[in-house]
């Protein structure tokens, strides 16, 4: 790797531009599901994946939302105690739980799934067809390298 004396420009630098983008996205967006549901991060993320996904265990909530298990242990127990999912346990292992969605949970995330794809058009509504084309080209070049993030290392 090629040493260089420059200072680093947190500004210009990439993971940091990236973080600091998810981050102000991710608290606005928590705003509308936070006073339309009283939800936390977590807890929405659980609720998508299990409405996208249908029937998932903690671990597979994990992986999919990229969210600690402390994190979602304990956003599928609020959910649960709010009706919105219901949790089986697996017969022939028995430290597994299933969860899926509960009619009430269904309604909830119908009204996340609305909410979300307004949020999302309401960002987007000052982008021209071609500059979001231009957006999504590049994160999914951007998602094509941390897949391969060995080679980075």
């Amino acid at each position: 790797m090629k040493k260089t004396t420059s200072p680093l420009i947190l500004e210009e630098f990439l993971p940091f531009r990236l973080s600091r983008l998810s981050e102000s996205v991710s608290l606005k967006f928590a705003q509308h599901y936070k006073r339309e549901f009283g939800m936390t991060r977590p807890e929405w993320r659980a609720l998508a994946a299990l409405g996208q996904l249908g029937m998932l265990t903690s671990t597979q909530i994990c992986q999919h939302s990229n969210m600690h298990k402390t994190k979602v242990s304990r956003a599928v127990h609020s959910l649960d105690k709010r009706g919105w999912l219901k949790r089986e346990r697996d017969d022939q292992d028995r430290r597994i739980d299933y969860s899926q969605l509960t009619p009430l949970g269904k309604k909830r995330y119908a009204k996340l799934v609305a909410l979300a794809h307004q949020f999302q058009a309401e960002m987007f509504s000052t982008m021209s067809s071609s500059e979001l084309s231009t957006v999504n080209e590049a994160l999914r070049l951007l998602e094509a390298l941390e897949i391969n993030s060995t080679r980075l290392t």
